[in-house]
């Protein structure tokens, strides 16, 4: 009984299905439209089909680039925050030694690196060159040769040339 049942249900899944993927045919003065409006319409062995242009996955960096692109700008400090734990943070350059950035953009809000408070919002900055990165990373007492770990967020240009991967 219940492979009766099975197969009546088979039957009529695939009887459902090949129903509702009919192709429809249009009359013969839209199908004469068509073609003249679409050029990329082929005939094959009597069917028409679309030459869809093939996507062109984008590559590492375009998808780096679009990664960091919606990283924030901004960020409001909280209860307990210094500067090198806002930089720690993943979504703002993932590398406790990249503080000084933060500190040199926001210096009219911030009188002393060592004296932020809650509710202070920030402007993080995302365009920084090689030279700044190493300055910023000197002051903050970084290891030589004051280059950023893989993982930090840096503009793509800058990973570019660093010659890391994306």
């Amino acid at each position: 009984m219940k492979r009766y049942l099975l197969l009546v249900l088979v039957v009529f899944f695939l009887t459902a299905v090949s129903g509702c993927c009919l192709k429809k045919t249009a009359s013969e003065p839209a199908m004469a439209e068509a073609k003249q409006a679409a050029p990329e319409m082929v005939q094959k062995e009597g069917v028409d089909t679309v030459q869809e242009p093939e996507a062109v996955p984008p590559t590492a960096m375009e998808l780096y680039d679009q990664d960091y692109a919606q990283l924030p700008l901004m960020h409001e400090v909280v209860k307990g925050e210094c500067l090198w734990w806002i930089s720690e943070y993943r979504e703002i350059y993932n590398d406790p030694f990249m503080w000084p950035l933060i500190y040199k953009a926001n210096r009219d809000k911030i009188s002393d690196p060592d004296l932020i408070y809650p509710g202070q919002v920030f402007y993080i900055p995302r365009t920084f060159d090689l030279d700044e990165l190493k300055a910023s990373r000197q002051s903050a007492g970084a290891p030589r040769p004051y280059l950023p770990p893989k993982g930090a967020n840096l503009p793509t240009e800058l990973r570019d040339d660093l010659g890391w991967e994306f």
